[in-house]
């Protein structure tokens, strides 16, 4: 059992909102730790030129009182980004990007990179063949994320995407040892979200907090959809969970929202 309230509050932001300006709302806001996140590739290179100015960025963070302790590492546009891809261009393609922004991160000190398991959509009769397309590649990012001191979480989605269950999930948690797991609140439509954290256990070491309408994924900040909360987090308390608790939210809400969204979940 682990204790909700030492989860530490944290948020998922996009390249915009690294600058001091930001982080300082960010900071008095009660916001400290942030996930830096891009879908698409180009954001990372062109806006942030990341592999080369991942130091100076999370160093400027901290000098504001915030830590960026993950990236997502981005998963569009699908014909370039698709861990099941079969092509063999394209997964070339995949390991050399990701490798040089898991390294990145590493060497600034970013101890977490964000992955997604599949594009879509994807006909029943290929996911396994995309299953073991995407075990494969996964495996090999893992190695490197290791390597560069890194720990690489794969996530959870919805709708035909890999990893729509906790049976999808422990196939790649079965075959890649020192692969973990980031627990979106807000993706699961066909397992109770209860029933995917107790199967996926100690393996989740971090989360994407939003709510939903169990029809498709929202974003909404908690208590304004379905999800039981109460549920979901004695849950997590009950399988040891003990990271941040992130926020990855669509536009529209201010860090004091979230902060006091927080303080009401969490206590």
């Amino acid at each position: 059992m682990t204790n909700r309230k030492d989860w530490p509050l944290a948020l998922s932001v996009g390249p915009a909102a690294m600058n001091g300006e930001t982080f300082d709302a960010l900071a008095s806001a009660g916001i400290r730790e942030l996930e830096l996140s891009s879908g698409a590739i180009d954001p990372f290179y062109s806006v942030l030129d990341f592999p080369r100015r991942a130091n100076e960025i999370a160093a400027e963070a901290k000098a504001h009182g915030v830590t960026i302790s993950s990236i997502h590492l981005p998963f569009g546009p699908f014909s370039k980004i698709d861990p099941a891809s079969p092509d063999p261009e394209v997964r070339k393609y995949i390991l050399s990007v990701q490798s040089e922004l898991i390294g990145a991160a590493g060497g600034a000190g970013i101890g977490k990179a964000i992955i997604h398991p599949s594009g879509e959509p994807y006909r029943e009769e290929e996911r396994g063949e995309r299953i073991a397309c995407a075990v494969a590649m996964i495996g090999k990012l893992t190695d490197v994320a290791k390597a560069a001191g890194v720990t690489l979480c794969l996530e959870n989605l919805p709708r035909t995407c890999l990893c729509r269950t906790s049976d999808e999930m422990r196939v790649f948690l079965d075959a890649i040892p020192d692969l973990r797991v980031v627990f979106d609140t807000n993706h699961s439509l066909r397992e109770d979200n209860v029933h995917y954290i107790h199967a996926v256990g100690d393996r989740i070491v971090s989360l994407h907090v939003s709510d939903y309408d169990f029809i498709d994924e929202k974003h909404w900040l908690p208590l304004e959809g379905k999800n039981d909360w109460p549920a979901i987090i004695a849950a997590l308390e009950e399988v040891g969970y003990g990271g941040r608790f992130l926020y990855e939210l669509h536009a529209g809400y201010t860090y004091e929202q979230i902060a006091e969204n927080c303080r009401a979940l969490l206590g």
